[in-house]
């Protein structure tokens, strides 16, 4: 997808500035499509649980990342046996029938994540995604290498990161330098990593303004935050790349770039 292909379905798609609403109506197109009037998809059962921190990561080799610290969790839905995941910060256990999910309020963060979850699960299933459960043990640092290679080709002369993953902002700062990388994030907000000091998550206006290319967290549609974020990449004509497997359903069901090379 190019540049300009994805802006023009941002643009699309903030005629009604809830996103995860937005991919949820979208989802549910899909699924009557599909059921074409012969299979209740509703009544299928869809089982969702966090995951503990080495079984949803492994060893990365390093203590750094949020779910290690206990800061969010990855939930995972299970749907026919196919997985999908959301990273939150809320806990809690899901069983029920998807039509249950499809009824959950989004109000809430646990709720939102069941959803995101479920989303990516089922159309998993349905072989319309990949990539929607997070790479574990030496995945993490071949993303980065893999993030090192493809950050050259895009030739932006800053680059923006929104929500701290530890492994990517190393490898940003090694291959651009610390003067052309710019990181935001809710939980670290006034803290030095890699020689940047890292700006308030909730406050991201100074990135949209000096960086050509911005890396987001999927998990923005966990939290609620997307919506703003993706705003601003149209208020200032900024690529936004969505990373990690929380975003996989919604990227596809919304037109937006998403990069995530190691997952499964």
């Amino acid at each position: 997808m190019t540049h300009f292909e994805q802006i023009g379905n941002m643009k699309k798609n903030m005629v009604r500035k809830d996103l995860l609403q937005e991919a949820k109506r979208c989802f549910v197109a899909e699924l009557e499509s599909r059921s074409g009037g012969s299979e209740n998809f509703g009544h299928e059962v869809v089982v969702s649980r966090p995951l503990r921190p080495r079984e949803a990561i492994g060893d990365p080799g390093r203590d750094d990342f949020a779910i290690l610290r206990g800061k969010e969790v990855l939930m995972q839905a299970v749907f026919r046996g196919a997985a999908g995941q959301a990273f939150t910060a809320a806990e809690g256990s899901f069983n029920g029938s998807l039509e249950d999910v499809l009824e959950l309020s989004s109000a809430e963060a646990f709720e939102r994540s069941v959803l995101i979850a479920a989303m990516n699960a089922v159309l998993r299933y349905f072989n319309l995604i990949e990539g929607t459960v997070h790479c574990k043990d030496e995945g993490p640092r071949r993303c980065a290498d893999c993030m090192a290679e493809w950050i050259r080709k895009q030739e932006a002369d800053k680059v923006g990161l929104i929500g701290m993953q530890p492994a990517l902002l190393v490898t940003l700062v090694k291959t651009l330098g610390m003067n052309r990388v710019l990181v935001s994030d809710m939980a670290e907000a006034g803290r030095i990593r890699c020689g940047i000091e890292i700006l308030d998550g909730m406050d991201s206006h100074e990135i949209f303004e000096r960086c050509q290319l911005i890396l987001i967290t999927g998990s923005t549609l966990a939290n609620g935050t997307i919506d703003g974020l993706v705003e601003m990449a149209l208020n200032h004509d900024r690529r936004a790349v969505f990373f990690g497997t929380t975003i996989a359903g919604a990227a596809f069901l919304l037109g937006l770039e998403r990069w995530c090379p190691c997952s499964t």
